[in-house]
């Protein structure tokens, strides 16, 4: 139950960054180029995770793929929560609260697909 819950958590996130790119696009850092292209790549990223986590038979593999993605996109929310104030949508203490959960993620990875 608890890989279903973690695929469909990364299928979900995976389809904002097609319906919703922009949001996206805001947080990749400037020194990056192709800004939308990466939002997408990682999005396929999230989605080939997700879906790779449901079969039993592919799931390690899915977990690694996973960990590498959010150890991957890291740099765009501390660039969120460094630049705060381009963001005044989300109060600024919740942006650094939101670097602590990307390890978070990582370990409900590691343990439900890697361990």
């Amino acid at each position: 139950m608890a890989r279903l819950l973690l695929g469909a958590f990364f299928l979900a996130a995976g389809s904002l960054h097609f319906l919703r790119p922009k949001p996206y696009v805001a947080i990749v850092p400037d020194g990056l180029p192709r800004k939308l292209e990466l939002v997408y790549a990682s999005g396929v990223a999230e989605l080939a995770g997700g879906a790779l986590l449901l079969p039993e038979r592919t799931r390690r593999t899915a977990g690694w793929w996973l960990i590498a993605t959010l150890i991957a996109v890291f740099p765009a929310n501390v660039n969120m929560a460094v630049n705060a104030e381009r963001f005044r949508t989300v109060p600024e203490p919740l942006l650094w609260a939101r670097l602590p959960v990307q390890g978070l993620l990582i370990a409900w990875v590691w343990r439900v697909a890697v361990r």
